[in-house]
């Protein structure tokens, strides 16, 4: 297994490893098959998106709307628990097919890790199938 060491700069923030993954890709000279990552994480979190001028922020004030500040129950930091569920529903993984060394992604479409609990060093794992 492979790994992408991340070092996060806020709290929330969007970024774009496309090239990150396909490094890895052409360093294990994989030509085909599917770019299994997955982030063991419990505030971050992995998708894709167009990432135009100012689409990360448009996508963290959208997070922020889709889970709202409640009384949670959780017991170690519950500021923090938003966060978690968030990331639960974007998910911790994501499967990239891989053609011809390249990976298949839309005109616009880029791998992106999601921070939700940053600033930190976050870790995305790859494997190949």
């Amino acid at each position: 297994m492979e790994e992408i060491i991340i070092h996060t700069k806020k709290e929330k923030e969007v970024i774009d490893i496309t090239q990150d993954v396909q490094k890895v890709v052409r360093e294990k000279g994989i030509e085909e098959g599917l770019c299994n990552l997955f982030v063991a994480h419990t505030s971050a979190a992995l998708t894709t998106a167009d990432l135009d001028a100012g689409t990360d922020l448009d996508m963290v004030d959208a997070f922020e709307k889709i889970v709202p500040d409640l009384q949670y129950r959780h017991p170690h930091n519950p500021g923090h628990v938003k966060y978690h569920v968030l990331a639960s529903l974007i998910g911790p993984s994501l499967s990239v097919p891989i053609d011809k060394g390249e990976l298949v992604l839309g005109a616009w479409q880029k791998v992106v890790f999601v921070e939700l609990g940053g600033p930190k060093e976050r870790t995305v794992m790859v494997r190949f199938s």
